[in-house]
């Protein structure tokens, strides 16, 4: 029998979705998390605190799709490069925030357009920051605590951009009254971006520079002891769990703890665009419904389930401007819409136990006429769970609204997706959703 995979090497895995979501390269919460479990060693934390240090770490950024929108309507284009580009700056600096905003406002676009977003954001720079940097660790901290971890991973998250000198966000905390988690939490990121940036020596660099003023000083003095660690510095490369997993406590993840973090996970995909609220839950509702029409057992509903909530986490990789576009994609923003499936597969397969989720995840937009993407299977190769993952996430599309078009009637959708019968969707699953269609969802609607 399989093990069960740990909530550590879950949320490990998971957070290369949020990494996207930042627009960072691919595993820069691990690689977070490993140079502050190590700071932590040096600074003489205790296991359970190197553990909660860990989940800290790989849960930062789970509140950063609930920003996504308003940095895409501040900045325009692709958030993502704005959010990747500001933790490179001093944006506690005025001047530099103002150079931040001239640079990355409507990037590639006219001065006229770039002026004009400028202008349409109520106050300077550093204010609409601190807006935009308490929306995502306020969000991030009720994640961690959804996932029924303590106020101290969900204190290092909240108050992960508070800076020594009181300058930080969004609260001015200061100095010792910051959880030092926290602390650790902010010099490790900040460290972590620059390192891969620019290089170690660099890194070091911006941490005596801000020494006193982002950062506590006896934490710079901590990391001071392992600047000439070869070893260490050349292993941030190929980072992963088990890099961290002997500074962790065994952990032990059981069925409820499993689905709690893709319920949550669910909440971070459908933040990410104003307009797929709930998505995910739905679409999971409609799947496991008609999956128990078909007489689907217990662990194939939990499978399908579960595959519901996470099968558009690949689109946290998506720009929120794409996904808000009112007007028709260009090819060039729709090939990022059909990488998305490959995202998800690429996140959850490593995941011990989540082949089957990731399969099904991965299938949503394959066609019985192998037209679909990303890997344009055919109806032999899809099983009837994929089928009926597809019919719900179409069917839900299409009544929800979109920024292109109002919320259909259930009736219509449905009318038009017979139109692909036997094409794009299978004519049982077709059949099943009509008449859950009728018999329930009517009632709820």
């Amino acid at each position: 029998m399989d093990r069960q995979p740990s909530k550590a090497e879950i949320l490990g895995a998971l957070s290369h979705a949020l990494d996207l979501v930042e627009g960072q390269p691919e595993g820069h919460a691990l690689r977070t998390a490993r140079i502050c479990l190590r700071l932590g060693q040096e600074f003489g934390l205790e296991a359970d605190s190197l553990s909660t240090l860990y989940f800290a770490a790989v849960l930062k950024d789970s509140g950063c799709s609930n920003n996504a929108v308003r940095i895409a309507k501040m900045f325009g284009g692709d958030e993502h490069l704005s959010k990747k580009a500001v933790k490179l700056v001093d944006w506690t600096n005025p001047l530099e925030s103002v150079k931040f905003a001239l640079q990355y406002t409507e990037m590639g676009n006219t001065i006229g357009a770039r002026l004009r977003r400028l202008a349409a954001n109520v106050g300077p720079p550093g204010k609409v920051m601190n807006e935009v940097t308490e929306a995502r660790c306020t969000r991030g901290a009720e994640i961690a605590r959804r996932l029924g971890f303590d106020s101290e991973v969900a204190d290092a998250v909240k108050y992960l951009d508070e800076h020594w000198d009181g300058k930080g966000a969004p609260y001015g905390l200061k100095g010792y009254d910051i959880p030092l988690l926290a602390q650790i939490l902010c010099l490790g990121q900040t460290f972590e971006v620059f390192q891969v940036a620019f290089g170690t020596h660099d890194a070091y660099e911006m941490l005596r520079d801000r020494e006193g003023k982002w950062f506590n000083p006896e934490l710079c003095s901590a990391m001071r002891k392992f600047e000439h660690d070869q070893e260490f510095w050349l292993g941030q490369t190929e980072c992963d769990l088990s890099d961290c997993a002997d500074l962790l406590q065994a952990e032990s993840a059981v069925e409820t703890d499993i689905d709690s973090i893709c319920e949550a996970f669910a909440m971070i995909i459908d933040a990410k665009s104003s307009f797929t609220s709930e998505h995910s839950t739905r679409v999971t509702t409609y799947a496991v419904a008609v999956g128990g029409c078909f007489g689907f057992n217990k662990d194939r509903l939990k499978t399908l389930r579960r595959a519901g909530l996470l099968h558009d986490i690949g689109k946290l990789g998506v720009p929120t401007t794409i996904l808000e576009k009112p007007g028709k994609l260009d090819d060039q923003e729709f090939a990022r819409v059909r990488a998305h499936p490959r995202f998800s597969d690429a996140i959850l397969r490593p995941i011990p136990t989540f082949e089957n989720i990731a399969e099904l995840a991965s299938s949503h937009h394959e066609r019985l006429d192998g037209k679909g993407y990303w890997r344009g299977l055919g109806g032999e190769q899809l099983s009837l769970d994929a089928r009926v993952l597809t019919v719900a996430d179409v069917f839900d599309a299409l009544t929800a609204k979109r920024p292109y078009r109002d919320a259909m009637p259930a009736q219509e959708a449905l009318a038009i997706m017979r139109r692909d019968e036997g094409t794009a969707f299978d004519s049982s699953c077709l059949e099943m959703l009509e008449y859950l269609y009728g018999e329930s969802l009517a009632q709820a609607a």
